[in-house]
């Protein structure tokens, strides 16, 4: 019978214990960060959360308003893609864009063709300078936005009217419609707009701020009469959030790279992974003081040692570092020999002419400085070559 034996472990091999004082940190971390995902997951699995969602009680949706509509027999639907929301353009119907910067000039553009012809109402929300342009021709929103949020009406709008002061502000807007009702004024320019189109009985309601709509500023002011009057004005409330996921978004006519076809919350998620990656390297490379000096195990002969860095040498090709290595050592050994400084000994107008006097069989000066300071060798044989002359040399000037 056999047996194998078991080599002891050598102070670069890292015990168990070792490995887990090392990465237990790391290890803890990832079972804190799964624990908690799973445990908002499992929170959030029946719950919608979102800014101006129905859908959300949040303090920033809109579930309050949308659940006073449903009270008096106003329903409310949710699409995400502009397919969905030009479908539902119908003069019974209030359609609702919640961020209608999100949408594409593309997009924008055919939603207006779909609801300029509907003589039904479209409500803006908070629409920017890049959008309200497209999606209410000849309204134009001012750079600068407005500073209060308690505005009174300063118009004829019955809406308005009855409502009272509210929470409006944001964006302010200018109109070339004459018959446009301006409301809300913030130093004399509106934040709120209801342009009837036209032909038909249809209207665009533009808003400069979203908080008559969100739950957290329902109950203040005249916030809920007035969004009750601006969404309840026909039966049914289409609420359309634009997506980015939305496929009408593209440019037909041109080409798609590989980021366009990953969602966005892949990309934002591999760019947090880089930056965690980056943060666990520069945490694990830190240095924590001085380099300590470790005893070997074992005594190590100092043939293995320059055997084994000669092996390194020739797998790397590295002739010309070996060569610079050979010919340093020897310079520094001849030195004291021939009685020149230790600080001149690779200086070949100090060390050659030193040399050459103790030789018995002095070679000419150039022969000495190619041996010496010569350029690398070109193969393997050149280099053994000039270890031999090297070996040679320090033998005949050691020699009594």
């Amino acid at each position: 019978m056999t047996t194998e034996a078991t080599l002891p472990s050598t102070s670069a091999s890292p015990t168990t214990r070792q490995v887990w004082t090392r990465t237990r940190g790391i290890a803890l971390a990832v079972v804190v960060l799964l624990a908690a995902a799973v445990a908002i997951a499992t929170i959030r699995s029946d719950t919608r959360h979102g800014a101006l969602d129905p859908r959300s009680a949040d303090p920033n949706g809109s579930r309050a308003i949308a659940e006073l509509l449903a009270d008096r027999g106003v329903d409310t639907r949710v699409v995400t893609t502009l397919d969905e929301a030009r479908s539902a353009a119908a003069p019974d119907t209030t359609l609702l864009v919640a961020s209608p910067d999100l949408l594409t000039h593309r997009q924008q553009s055919r939603l207006r063709s779909a609801t300029a012809d509907a003589d039904g109402r479209t409500v803006l929300v908070a629409p920017g300078s890049r959008s309200v342009e497209r999606l209410a021709p000849g309204v134009t929103a001012d750079p600068a936005t407005s500073l209060e949020d308690e505005l009174d009406p300063g118009c004829s709008l019955p809406a308005a009217r009855r409502a009272g002061t509210a929470d409006l502000g944001g964006i302010r807007y200018t109109t070339t419609h004459l018959d446009a009702d301006e409301c809300y004024p913030s130093e004399r320019l509106a934040t709120l707009l209801r342009v009837p189109e036209t032909s038909g009985g249809g209207d665009t309601v533009v808003l400069g701020a979203p908080d008559i709509l969100v739950n957290d500023r329902l109950d203040e002011l005249g916030n809920a009469s007035l969004a009750l009057q601006l969404l309840g004005s026909r039966p049914h409330l289409v609420w359309y959030l634009p997506s980015l996921s939305d496929t009408t978004a593209a440019d037909p006519e041109g080409e798609r790279g590989f980021f366009d076809l990953l969602p966005s919350g892949w990309v934002w998620g591999g760019l947090q992974l880089f930056i965690a990656a980056a943060l666990a390297a520069l945490w694990r490379a830190r240095r924590l003081g001085p380099l300590v000096p470790e005893k070997l195990p074992v005594a190590i002969r100092a043939s293995e040692t320059v055997e084994g860095r000669a092996r390194l040498y020739r797998k790397a090709n590295a002739r010309d570092r070996a060569a610079a290595a050979l010919r340093s050592t020897t310079r520094t050994r001849l030195a004291p020999l021939v009685g020149v400084a230790a600080s001149q000994a690779h200086a070949p107008e100090a060390l050659l002419p030193a040399l050459s006097a103790h030789l018995r069989n002095p070679e000419d000066g150039q022969t000495l400085h190619t041996l010496l300071f010569g350029s690398p060798p070109s193969d393997d044989a050149a280099l053994i070559s000039l270890a031999d002359r090297l070996d040679a040399l320090e033998r005949e000037v050691r020699r009594p």
